[in-house]
């Protein structure tokens, strides 16, 4: 995990209504989170928001275009929302939040979060590093 980013996620906590922000790779590790969200529950986040990326990547079909691009999925519970959104190659920025949050505040500063950060938030692909024989 990065502690050197945590500071960084800690201002999408500034919009009122966010509660806690993660930075996950694509395969579902923990990259990054806010201060105050137990690494405990940061995990299984991270493990859980990697599927649900995966899931909607894979709707893309149902907007009549299986080649459009995924941008953002956004999931409603009786007590809030979570937002998940790309920040760069192979990985992925969640943030929770309680019902009142203002949409479109919070989407707009993920996505500044997204372009602060830049390729500090890109993860490469793994490569194969054993040897062939």
């Amino acid at each position: 995990m990065n502690d050197d980013l945590s500071w960084m996620l800690d201002s999408a906590l500034e919009i009122p209504g966010a509660l806690h922000a993660v930075l996950i790779s694509a395969d579902g590790l923990l990259m990054a989170r806010t201060q105050d969200f137990d690494k405990d529950d940061a995990d299984r986040v991270a493990a859980a928001m990697s599927g649900v990326q995966s899931l909607s990547r894979t709707l893309a079909f149902f907007c009549e275009d299986p080649h459009q691009a995924w941008r953002q999925t956004l999931v409603e519970f009786d007590g809030g929302w979570v937002f998940l959104i790309s920040a760069g190659e192979g990985a992925y920025l969640g943030v929770s939040a309680s019902p009142e949050i203002d949409m479109a505040d919070i989407t707009f500063r993920m996505q500044q979060l997204v372009a602060q950060l830049g390729k500090r938030l890109t993860t490469p692909p793994r490569e194969n590093l054993g040897t062939g024989s």
